[in-house]
């Protein structure tokens, strides 16, 4: 099932164009020495985005010491912004019941989307 919903969601719902901006985002961060943790989480996104069926976000087992920080710098700055994205799409998707599986996707980006370090894609 979950090979079915992440070919429709990349064809259908954006998947791709969503990953490659996330790429494109995280290239960008990398360029700097200061926007390298969130460039990789931006990769994180972009793994996530491009393929969100079978996957879950789960807390990290081990915490990085400056998490917090850079959890309150990424939600000032992108979290937000990320966070309505995916919920603006997630009532878009619930509209229909096809729809209502990709919107608990959009919803898991979303959450992800808030406070992303400290959280692992399994």
């Amino acid at each position: 099932m979950s090979l079915i919903g992440n070919v429709l969601w990349i064809v259908f719902f954006g998947g791709l164009a969503t990953c490659i901006e996330y790429l494109i985002a995280g290239v960008v961060l990398c360029l700097t020495i200061i926007g390298i943790p969130f460039g990789l989480q931006c990769f994180k996104f972009a793994g996530l985005a491009l393929l969100p069926f079978g996957r879950d976000i789960e807390p990290s087992a081990s915490r990085a010491p400056f998490s917090t920080v850079f959890n309150l710098l990424w939600l000032i700055f992108a979290g937000i912004w990320i966070a309505l994205t995916h919920l603006f799409f997630a009532v878009a998707s619930a509209i229909t019941i096809i729809g209502i599986p990709f919107a608990l996707q959009h919803l898991k980006l979303a959450r992800l989307g808030l406070l992303p370090f400290s959280k692992t894609v399994r």
